[in-house]
């Protein structure tokens, strides 16, 4: 193959939890290298601001937004269908829409709150899974990257329920990567370990924590949003063709040390 193997020109992507954090630095990487993007997450005013700041920055009609809660299996099925009207399918799938209701030990967790993450985290990346990759299957073609956690690796004493949901989703892209393989289409989870962002502020505020957390990582510092984005890229684009079933792990070193 000759060119740039990171391209991302004519593709079509679609992008959850995609107006902030690890999601947001994906669509505008994406967009930089030539893929249009659908935006999605639950609130339609953010991703309608999302889309527009991308549009504006890389070319009208690059991004458009649907808001969409993954728990609904109707709004999943209507988000499919937009992305069929409007960019007449999906080669780039990116699941991170992804919570962590509880902070604290097990006995401390709640039945509901349990079952609350793993729908949140597994069966809603499970549902739109199961609504976009028949379509990739028919044109031989796709990369579906499912954003984890270096949590689904190790012991996370604190965060119980996120770390079995992150676990399972590691298992569900080795079973759809086996399903949807031999269709040429690669399925793979991307591993952040801690990253800068909105969701881990609280985390990160705190001293104590902040020094623990930092003082894990090979690279005594803390990940950035774009670095992960960095990795979407790899996945996504012709870098990456024979690379499916597997786990990157973009952590600093964490889990090595």
């Amino acid at each position: 193959m000759s060119g740039d193997w990171f391209s991302l020109e004519g593709r079509r992507a679609l992008v959850t939890g995609a107006t902030r954090g690890i999601g947001r630095a994906i669509v505008q990487q994406f967009a930089a290298r030539g893929a249009r993007v659908i935006i999605s997450s639950r609130k339609a005013d953010a991703c309608e601001a999302a889309a527009t700041s991308i549009s504006a920055d890389y070319g009208e009609g690059t991004a458009v937004a649907f808001a969409a809660n993954l728990s609904s299996a109707e709004e999943v099925a209507a988000l499919g269908d937009f992305a069929e009207e409007k960019l007449e399918g999906v080669d780039v799938l990116v699941c991170n829409a992804g919570v962590s209701f509880h902070i604290g030990l097990s006995e401390t967790v709640t039945p509901e709150v349990f079952d609350r993450t793993l729908q949140a985290n597994v069966h809603n990346t499970f549902l739109l899974a199961r609504r976009l990759l028949p379509g990739m299957a028919r044109r031989k073609d796709g990369s579906v990257i499912i954003v984890s956690s270096i949590g689904g690796l190790r012991s996370s004493p604190l965060l119980g329920p996120y770390s079995v949901s992150k676990a399972a989703l590691h298992q569900l892209m080795r079973n759809l990567a086996g399903e949807f393989g031999p269709s040429g289409v690669r399925v793979n989870c991307l591993c952040p370990g801690t990253i800068e962002t909105d969701m881990t502020r609280t985390l990160l505020n705190d001293p104590v924590t902040s020094a623990m957390l930092r003082n894990e990582t090979m690279l005594r510092r803390f990940g950035a949003a774009d670095e992960m984005a960095g990795a979407a890229v790899f996945l996504a684009s012709a870098a990456s063709g024979f690379v499916t079933g597997h786990v990157l792990v973009a952590d600093g070193g964490a889990t090595a040390q």
